[in-house]
């Protein structure tokens, strides 16, 4: 009897295992999503231990090595203050990729409790957060973007409270529409009829459905929020010297592109080939979540 009891107490655990392995066997056949996934790996590594593979201090300058284009002492040249600009890379490598995964982050934690609760609830409170909703989708996002940061400041801090306060918004109504849809269920009818409450039917029944909808919109998200990092470092409005992200690299030096082509082409193309990894990532998520497109 007590065999019969821990087997049936570990049949949760080898079903996620189960869950896991086919999920992963659906994402392996994207061979371009897996090429993408090891190279944002690599990445956060990189960013990871950026202090032991920097070859230079990232704020350090040395005026007799200024302007310097790519050569075997600076891989990838140096700046106008001599810093190295190989170093910067590698230390805007952990603002640029934190930037993208915490904003997510906080965007997820404040979105789908926010949507989840607004398509469970129904009724003046749903109502109310879909006018806010409508009201928040008129602005544009940039205008939006920018407004907050010239009133909150520059900083990373502040660039993620900017990010999550605009980027709640999709997420809760793509959360909401699931709900939506899911509440007509014949089983979630079923455990309202048994005396259900709402706090029980979203964590037994909701969120096990709505979850791949959200990592998805989360794994295309970060791109998207390293590109908005970017516009608002080139603009000077996102992260503040002397810290190193892409962007800002990008916007500082982009006027000297035809003298120092080197201090704009290499942030330009990291970030250029990061966002392309997550989105393809992101396409490779969607793809192994939908069942129906594997199995045709």
């Amino acid at each position: 009897m007590a065999t019969n009891a821990a087997a049936i107490k570990n049949i949760p655990a080898k079903m996620k295992t189960q869950t896991f392995l086919r999920f992963w066997r659906r994402f392996a056949r994207n061979k371009l999503a897996v090429i993408a996934l090891c190279f944002i790996i690599f990445q956060v590594i990189i960013a990871l231990f950026a202090s032991q593979l920097a070859p230079y201090n990232p704020y350090k300058g040395d005026f007799l090595a200024t302007w310097e284009t790519p050569n075997r002492f600076h891989w990838l040249g140096t700046d106008d203050l001599g810093r190295d600009v190989l170093s910067r890379l590698i230390y805007g490598a952990r603002i640029s990729i934190s930037v993208g995964i915490l904003s997510q982050l906080a965007v997820a934690l404040v979105g789908v409790p926010i949507g989840a609760i607004a398509g469970l609830k129904g009724g003046w409170l749903d109502y109310a957060v879909m006018r806010v909703i409508d009201v928040l989708s008129s602005l544009p996002t940039i205008l939006f973007y920018i407004l907050l940061m010239v009133a909150l400041g520059a900083g990373f801090r502040n660039l993620i409270l900017a990010m999550t306060l605009t980027g709640w918004i999709g997420i809760a109504r793509l959360v909401r529409g699931q709900v939506l849809s899911l509440k007509k269920m014949y089983f979630i009818r079923a455990s309202r009829a048994m005396g259900a409450g709402n706090f029980y039917i979203l964590k037994k029944h909701i969120w096990r459905n709505v979850i791949s909808h959200v990592i998805v919109a989360v794994a295309i998200g970060i791109p998207n929020a390293m590109f908005a990092e970017a516009g608002l470092s080139f603009l000077g409005l996102g992260i503040p010297a002397p810290q190193a992200s892409w962007g800002q690299m990008i916007g500082m030096y982009d006027s000297y592109i035809r003298t120092a082509w080197h201090l704009t082409v290499f942030p330009a193309i990291i970030l250029a080939l990061t966002m392309l990894s997550w989105f393809l990532v992101a396409d490779g998520i969607r793809n192994a979540f939908d069942v129906r497109s594997n199995e045709s």
